[in-house]
């Protein structure tokens, strides 16, 4: 039985792998920490931030790829994301080949903050909540050198009482 429970793990690591989106057999090289085969992107759980890149940055990244990345702040933390200036992803009306797409929240269907592309790194992001979902997509055209991406945590600022406004961490004003 020893054999067949050996049998079952591979059969359910390849299910695991079939299911993750991977597009590609071989290992992808990223700067996530995270190297599985045929896969790039994580669920990156750190407390003090970091940083992630798209697949052989600085490198041209590989054609047709799809990566997810889930970042979770630590509770009553918000999250804010920087990309840095060299930065080029296939250029296209309304980002629609290669892109990175960012959402506010952990998953693909929460709501949209932007998508990206072109030789302009995307602004600075600040989630609303624990949570931001970023996925980077090249088609199987063009490839460009991609991103590198820092993040960290802040508290999330206080409502003050019957006035409608945000108190922001610095200590300024702005109306919702």
């Amino acid at each position: 039985m020893v054999h067949g429970n050996r049998f079952l793990h591979v059969v359910a690591g390849l299910l695991m792998l079939g299911l993750s989106g991977a597009t590609k057999k071989e290992a992808v090289k990223n700067n996530s920490g995270v190297q599985p085969a045929g896969q790039c992107g994580t669920w990156v759980k750190e407390s003090e931030g970091g940083l992630f890149t798209s697949p052989n940055y600085p490198n041209k990244y590989p054609p047709e790829r799809e990566c997810i990345y889930i970042i979770e702040a630590p509770p009553r933390q918000c999250i804010d994301l920087f990309f840095d200036e060299k930065y080029s992803i296939e250029p296209s009306w309304e980002c629609k080949f290669d892109h990175i797409e960012v959402r506010d929240g952990p998953f693909g269907f929460s709501p949209i903050i932007g998508r990206y592309c072109g030789q302009q790194n995307p602004p600075y992001i600040r989630s609303s909540g624990r949570y931001l979902w970023i996925k980077f997509v090249a088609d199987g055209e063009l490839e460009a050198m991609g991103f590198s991406a820092s993040y960290n945590f802040t508290a999330v600022g206080l409502l003050k009482a019957g006035k409608g406004r945000r108190k922001l961490n610095a200590g300024a004003e702005s109306s919702p």
